[in-house]
């Protein structure tokens, strides 16, 4: 039995990670799992797991731990990947690291491995945070004579527990991100990642993992707005016990990241691989939430009200004028928004998707008198202002590339291959960073703009590590000079939606899909990880746009009420009852957005694969969204059962108005829904509540409130 030379318990509030150290030989995890009695023999804990070896085990069970390497007969993947140049040849280098100190508190340690022949050290850190979410961190040092290329740095190799034998993971495409698929976890194990310079819309950097047994889930997270690298490794035969090894990082070509003779710089990981533990599901997306609420949005607490969008793209397109901008506003403002959002072809020569990115200079064309005059009118109409930019990027057909040719990313003497007719600014130039700086704070200085739906929409090439950490400054900064402004981080919808550009924005695009029937699978797929108050959910036109798909007003708002929501529509192109049916749900929202946005969110399960729903408790009230996506095989669809309350409380039960038209006839004593039936909370979510469920594309919306 191998002997540890000490044991580290971390504790949260209601889960326990226990590892054992054992010297020069490294750390390896004994328990991670619900919280552990304060009088845990931690010892006992650790006997308890070992194994004796098996005929055709090493003599010396190799242990991966919490650093693997190749050494001592482990074949899996390492957690350090080093590259040598020698004689224009490329080595790779292999490590010998030992654990050479550690310290520690109630919920945090600091690992030191050190590779004494080569003086390279390595600093792990781990750390239970806000909703018990623990935190993999670390950074890697060379202060030998050496220098060496960085290939991989995984901040987290973890042994997963053997009771979670099935993961569910992330998988999509423009216009139809974040689709799961759950599996057992076999010997084949998990690989994902994204080489584009985002995380793209394949959804590697999110993972989860489940004991059937149980329900128990935990999620895991790759805090980083560049290329991932994700990877289950099942490990049958080499390492003390067979368990499989979750490995999660940034992804980097070979000599993109240089480690070199340093002893003070070092590389950080510019990132922090999160992961939580749960009962289910819903608890386990709440704990996330509370993170990202605490920890990880900028000054969460003082947000104000998420406002209403109004967005002129579906609206307008590149069909724009002042006096059509200045109409839609008057719409917008009948229908309730709070905020206008000029979209794409305000700037320079910009008519259509081809040309003028990087001009960001307001177009004398199209606004002859500035934007001033639109601005005014819509702060009028008692909204603030919006722009769209994307800054990111350049069009080969622009005044900033003619005089910038050598500013876009681009490898000397090669083809400069355009995507969308766009090119990428290399930012890790520190003239095009401070170019990108002065255009952006003069608009916003110059103008009173509240919001920025800052886009991103082609993939990144040359991709650059750096290329990340320079657009995280250039936010950084921006923020640092016009704190009132709200950021949107959208990337053709969710290509580049993380906790690392979270951390600087105050919300994200989950899809440019806005077909409703896709939504509420999107929604809930990315609420999983994300509180409701940062998934912009706008009311799309009908037939959508993308998808050719017809869908009734009262559906499409419903399902946008959830999040953060808006309106990316025409309302001239809507009758008068849709207009009407959308004013309601918006006003709807604003009632209850503070519900949303600040409480617990659930997932309701049912029995009818074409049902589904999500619900917010906060305080004494609760909204609840029940969704019918297809035709029910049953005219009388399984109750719906409720989620989160109070068991031995009661609560006024209401179904909001507008109702669905067409399920609304088969709702019995519609009077006593509308002046509201008590029950318990017991019944509420043993029972449930019989509604009309049957037809494709209806949508209900629960209220509660706590009498007693």
């Amino acid at each position: 039995m191998r002997k540890a030379h000490e044991y580290v318990r971390l504790d949260g509030q209601a889960t326990s990670l226990v590892l054992a150290l054992y010297g020069g030989q490294g750390a390896d995890l004994v328990y991670l799992g619900a919280r552990l009695p304060d009088g845990e023999d931690l010892g006992a804990l650790c006997a308890a797991q070992q194994r004796s070896v098996h005929e055709n085990q090493p003599d010396i069970v190799p242990m991966p731990g919490l650093l693997p390497e190749r050494k001592a007969g482990w074949k899996g993947t390492p957690a350090v990947g080093l590259m040598e140049r020698r004689a224009e040849r490329i080595y790779e280098v292999q490590t010998d690291f030992e654990l050479a100190n550690w310290t520690s508190d109630k919920n945090y340690i600091r690992l030191t491995f050190m590779d004494a022949a080569l003086n390279i050290h390595v600093q792990l850190a781990i750390e239970i945070r806000s909703g018990d979410v623990i935190t993999f961190d670390g950074c890697i040092f060379n202060s030998g004579a050496r220098d060496f290329e960085l290939t991989r740095f995984a901040p987290l190799t973890l042994a997963i527990p053997p009771r979670f034998c099935e993961l569910t993971h992330f998988s999509g495409r423009w216009a139809g991100e974040m689709r799961e698929t759950r599996r057992a976890l076999g010997v084949e194990g998990y690989a994902s990642q994204s080489t584009a310079g985002k995380p793209g819309f394949a959804g590697g950097n999110w993972l989860l993992l489940h004991d059937p047994a149980s329900g128990e889930a935990m999620g895991a997270h790759l805090a980083w707005s560049g290329d991932y690298e994700t990877r289950i490794e099942a490990d049958q035969h080499g390492s003390s016990d067979g368990r499989a090894q979750l490995q999660m990082g940034q992804n980097w070509d070979c000599g993109e990241v240089p480690l070199t003779s340093d002893p003070e710089l070092g590389v950080n990981n510019s990132c922090k691989v999160c992961l939580a533990l749960a009962p289910d599901r819903s608890t386990l997306a709440q704990k996330f939430h509370t993170l990202l609420r605490r920890d990880v949005l900028a000054d969460r607490k003082a947000w104000p009200a998420r406002k209403v969008h109004l967005n002129s793209w579906e609206a307008l397109g590149f069909d724009l004028s002042e006096a059509k901008l200045k109409a839609l506003a008057d719409d917008a403002a009948a229908l309730g928004a709070e905020r206008f959002v000029l979209d794409d072809g305000w700037f320079g020569g910009r008519r259509n998707d081809r040309t003028s990115l990087g001009d960001w200079t307001v177009s004398s064309d199209l606004f002859p008198s500035g934007l001033t005059p639109l601005i005014d009118h819509v702060h009028a109409l008692g909204m603030d202002f919006g722009l769209w930019v994307e800054p990111e990027m350049v069009s080969p057909d622009s005044d900033l590339y003619r005089e910038h040719p050598d500013w876009c990313l681009h490898k000397e003497s090669k083809d400069r291959p355009t995507m969308r007719g766009q090119l990428v600014l290399d930012l890790r130039r520190e003239k095009v960073c401070d170019h990108l700086f002065a255009k952006l704070s003069s608009l916003l200085g110059e103008h009173a703009i509240a919001y920025l739906k800052w886009d991103h929409n082609r993939d990144v090439f040359p991709r650059s590590h750096a290329q990340t950490e320079r657009l995280y400054a250039l936010i950084d900064r921006l923020r640092s000079a016009h704190p009132e402004v709200e950021i949107e981080s959208c990337a053709s919808g969710g290509g580049r939606i993380d906790y690392g550009i979270l951390a600087r924005t105050h919300r994200v695009w989950p899809s440019d899909n806005n077909d409703p029937l896709e939504r509420v699978r999107i929604i809930r797929a990315w609420s999983q990880f994300l509180p409701l108050e940062v998934l912009g959910n706008h009311v799309g036109p009908s037939p959508n746009p993308i998808t050719g798909r017809r869908t009734c007003m009262d559906f499409r708002s419903k399902v946008a009420l959830f999040g953060h929501m808006g309106i990316e529509a025409d309302p001239r192109a809507m009758s008068a009852e849709e207009r009407t049916v959308l004013a309601a749900h918006i006003a709807l929202y604003k009632n209850w957005r503070d519900t949303q946005h600040s409480g617990d969110l659930w997932r309701l399960e049912h029995p009818d694969a074409g049902v589904g729903g999500m619900m917010v408790t906060h305080e004494n009230k609760a909204l609840a969204l029940v969704t019918q996506t297809g035709f029910a095989a049953h005219f009388d669809a399984a109750p719906i059962r409720l989620a989160g309350l109070d068991a031995a409380s009661q609560y006024c039960v209401t179904l909001p108005d507008p109702w669905p038209a067409k399920a609304a006839n088969y709702l019995a004593g519609p009077e006593r829904w509308r002046e509201g039936l008590t029950l318990t909370g017991r019944a509420l979510m043993t029972q449930g509540l019989a509604l009309p469920l049957t037809h494709p594309e209806t949508a209900w919306l629960i209220a509660l409130e706590k009498v007693s």
